[in-house]
């Protein structure tokens, strides 16, 4: 299974989401970098993903976005083969 990083905050509720439907995909673990806790990961994360909000969310390589973007892939069928690869 493809390795899962995620950048969230403590009090996202859409970072939760996304816990919660990767872990229904079969993801035992999440790796979370919490920027409400390192500041300078926040300025990382937007430097990688263009992106200010979170979750952004990167499974392998390959960078997903947010919930909505994640919860996409999953109705189009698109999740399960992005995380066994």
């Amino acid at each position: 299974m493809s390795k899962v990083i995620m950048y969230a905050t403590g009090s996202c509720p859409y970072c939760l989401r996304a816990e919660s439907l990767l872990t229904s995909k079969g993801v035992a673990e999440i790796e979370k970098i919490r920027i409400d806790l390192e500041p300078e990961q926040r300025e990382e994360m937007m430097k990688k993903t263009g992106r200010r909000t979170v979750p952004q969310i990167y499974i392998g390589e390959t960078h997903v976005g947010g919930y909505d973007d994640l919860a996409l892939l999953d109705r189009k069928g698109e999740l399960a083969s992005l995380l066994a690869s």
